[in-house]
């Protein structure tokens, strides 16, 4: 077991040679051609930068990884996150420029357009040249709450780096609350705080992906555990404004609501928390003058087509077997399975944990979306962080794989391995559907039994 003081220095490398990558490699403007596998392998990179990403990656992840097991202390386990966070502040944004995105979307609500009715291309940006090209015809797939931070941000920063540097503050802001509210869940529930810190906090996601990359995660993440806080402490009020902010900065957080109900005995409260919700996201909606237009900006999500997302890997499978429409098509049965597993969640959180289902509810929504970013494994990971005990190496694993996908500047290497990816993740989905079939089979069948042999011990014929 490697001492608590060696896996912080190790990590602590690893985020130095991170910030390096940032700074040799990192998100810059204007928008240049990719860093991807190809470049690196012709030289067209250099030597330095593919190193210092490949062996930052592996120390922060290693580090991470061997210190989940025995966490000293909580001021350890908040002490040693902040310490892997603060070398890459200074830099460029890694791992993604969605970052320059969110600016671009500010500038067009602070200049009083509408960042839902299109693209930079279409609306203009002084900063377009800084969008990737993959989003620059796309409307602002987040919610009101964001896109007035975002506003907020490019109308004090005046320039992108002004307003880059705005927006990586309110995501250190967000990840300094989420750490707040964790340490409160945690102690609610009854899991150890330091060990819920190090598992959601010092994940090598934080770093790279909300406080170098700014990711908005940062802002939905704090203001979800926030009302999950505000829930297990009986406020109903604040439970369902908290969540109801979370939801206008991304929709997905609405997942949640239906599991924080159940928390509350009566109809009355149940409808408070609603109320609370739905009345603080439409004084933003409408307080900023959107409207309920960003409903319909989620739709330009789903442009990505990767095997990160099953749906989308099974879909890309059933295509190189020369099935036409097949991503479409698995898409939307992702998306009715998804309903049908969160009804089942819901039933079942009705006499069990509501806190532990949101949290498995927000995991089902990560895998069976039609996409798959890096950084949406953190919002099931804040939840199980502080509900799950035992062994969490299965809840480590995916996020230790997610940490390695992205290439300093954003390019993901899913997009470099499209259908041997997309083929090995089929083969795993399939796996794991037989399982699944193989264990419920096997459950009727010792159930058919059991109940047989009560009915022989009893006499009854």
């Amino acid at each position: 077991m490697p001492r608590p003081i060696v896996v912080r220095c190790t990590g602590l490398a690893g985020s130095l040679l991170l910030a390096g990558a940032a700074w040799l490699g990192g998100a810059s403007s204007p928008w240049e051609p990719t860093v991807t596998p190809r470049t690196i392998l012709a030289g067209r990179d250099g030597v330095l930068l593919p190193l210092c990403w490949l062996a930052g990656t592996l120390l922060l992840t290693g580090a991470w990884w061997a210190g989940r097991r025995v966490v000293p202390s909580l001021r350890h386990a908040l002490v040693t996150a902040a310490l892997w966070a603060l070398p890459l502040l200074p830099f460029l944004p890694l791992g993604s420029y969605d970052v320059h995105s969110y600016a671009c979307q500010g500038w067009q609500l602070a200049a009083g357009l509408d960042p839902y009715a299109g693209g930079v291309d279409l609306l203009g940006c002084p900063w377009t040249d800084a969008v990737a090209p993959t989003w620059r015809g796309s409307p602002a797939p987040y919610g009101p709450v964001f896109l007035a931070m975002a506003a907020a941000a490019a109308e004090l920063g005046g320039s992108l780096t002004g307003t880059v540097a705005l927006l990586r503050g309110i995501a250190v802001l967000g990840v300094v609350a989420l750490a707040w509210c964790l340490v409160r869940l945690a102690r609610h529930t009854g899991v150890p705080p330091e060990r819920a810190v190090w598992l959601a906090l010092a994940c090598p996601l934080v770093p790279i992906h909300l406080i170098s990359g700014a990711h908005n995660e940062a802002v939905m993440v704090a203001l979800l555990a926030g009302g999950l806080l505000a829930a297990v402490s009986r406020r109903v009020l604040l439970a369902g404004v908290l969540l109801g902010l979370a939801v206008g900065v991304k929709a997905t957080a609405v997942v949640v609501l239906p599991f924080v109900a159940l928390l509350f005995p009566g109809l009355a409260r149940k409808a408070m928390l609603a109320g609370g919700a739905v009345a603080t996201l439409t004084a933003v909606s409408f307080g900023t003058g959107l409207g309920l237009g960003w409903v319909t900006g989620l739709s330009g999500s789903g442009v990505s087509v990767q095997w990160t997302a099953p749906p989308t890997a099974v879909g890309m499978t059933l295509e190189l077997l020369g099935v036409p429409g097949a991503v479409t098509g698995a898409r939307i049965a992702g998306m009715i399975v998804l309903s049908a597993v969160l009804v089942w969640l819901w039933l079942r959180a009705r006499h069990r944990d509501p806190v532990l289902h949101a949290g498995l509810a927000l995991a089902a929504t990560v895998l069976l979306a039609p996409v798959f970013h890096p950084w949406y494994a953190l919002w099931p990971l804040t939840v199980l962080a502080v509900t799950l005990p035992g062994d969490t190496r299965w809840l480590a694993a995916p996020c230790a794989v997610a940490g390695v996908l992205c290439l300093p500047d954003g390019y993901n290497l899913a997009l470099a391995t499209k259908a041997q990816g997309a083929i090995v993740v089929t083969v795993l989905v399939g796996c794991l559907v037989w399982k699944v079939l193989y264990e419920t089979k096997s459950d009727s069948r010792r159930l058919a039994v059991d109940h047989g042999g009560a009915d022989r011990s009893s006499g009854v014929p």
